[in-house]
């Protein structure tokens, strides 16, 4: 129970911040310059030009049917999270609005940073679980009309087609173009920040002396070793193959402490975008 609140807790920490993030990145960059940075936000960026009601209460808008309807086809305790965020996000975006200064000096400028403030929210967002709403629901909701298309595709199809409705309304081309720019930005910045919490090396060791290294590894280092069988196909001669997964933080330290031990040692590295286990992301 007691850990359920403490997540519940650091959940709505995380709703905050990233809300608040996005919400900077909105006012202060993309809607004084007319950025419509794809999703719902972009969709209200343009519907507030046409139509004298704030982004703010556009985004709640056009947010609150998609709610009600993927709550009808996907049930309540996946939104649950999804709810908070929608509506932290459009209070804040009324209040930074009111509070913060536009900045439109320069556009290309307002739309890489509009993108890394996005995409830094979302990112701390997404790895708590939730998602802003807007196209991300309309994605999964399109999922189940074309399920061989993926959830990317079809949200790269509904983002291309809010920037060219923001085109039309502006009625000018620029406008996509620095759309696209923040949209590329904000999804990089994304994946950053997701790999950024997951993201692991992968290290394996041929080598002849794996006591030594073994036991250096795992009672000195307390890392986690797996012994695999290997035999050389040149020189026909037992081996193992020690593997382990390690955080990039300690990756140079563990890499130096294998070296001192055999320098012969065949060593090879490859990325772990995501790791489940003891040490690293827990199993739910």
């Amino acid at each position: 129970m007691k850990e359920t609140v403490r997540s519940w807790i650091f959940d709505l920490f995380a709703f905050v911040i990233g809300s608040a993030m996005v919400a900077a990145g909105l006012v202060l960059f993309t809607i004084p310059n007319d950025i419509a940075p794809g999703g719902v936000s972009g969709l209200a960026t343009a519907l507030a030009f046409l139509a004298p009601v704030s982004v703010g209460v556009w985004t709640l808008l056009l947010n609150v049917p998609l709610i009600v309807l993927s709550w009808w086809k996907l049930g309540f305790r996946p939104l649950a999270k999804t709810i908070v965020t929608t509506l932290l996000l459009s209070g804040l975006i009324e209040l930074f609005s009111r509070i913060l200064p536009p900045y439109s000096n320069n556009v290309l400028l307002a739309s890489v940073l509009g993108g890394v403030l996005c995409g830094i929210g979302m990112g701390v967002i997404f790895v708590r679980g939730a998602t802003t709403g807007g196209t991300d629901l309309i994605s999964l909701l399109l999922n189940r009309a074309f399920p061989n298309l993926s959830v990317g595709s079809l949200l790269l199809i509904v983002d291309a087609t809010v920037v060219v409705f923001a085109v039309l309304v502006f009625r000018n081309i620029e406008v996509a173009l620095y759309s696209i720019v923040t949209i590329f930005v904000t999804t990089r910045t994304i994946d950053a920040i997701m790999q950024g919490v997951d993201h692991a090396k992968v290290i394996y060791i041929v080598t002849e002396r794996s006591d030594d290294i073994l036991s250096l590894l795992a009672e000195e280092l307390g890392r986690g070793v797996t012994v695999l069988q290997g035999r050389g196909g040149y020189t026909r001669r037992d081996k193992h193959v020690l593997m382990l997964v390690v955080r990039r933080s300690s990756f140079a330290q563990t890499l130096k402490a294998i070296k001192q031990i055999d320098r012969q040692a065949f060593i090879f590295v490859t990325d772990a975008t995501e790791v489940h286990g003891e040490g690293f992301k827990p199993m739910e």
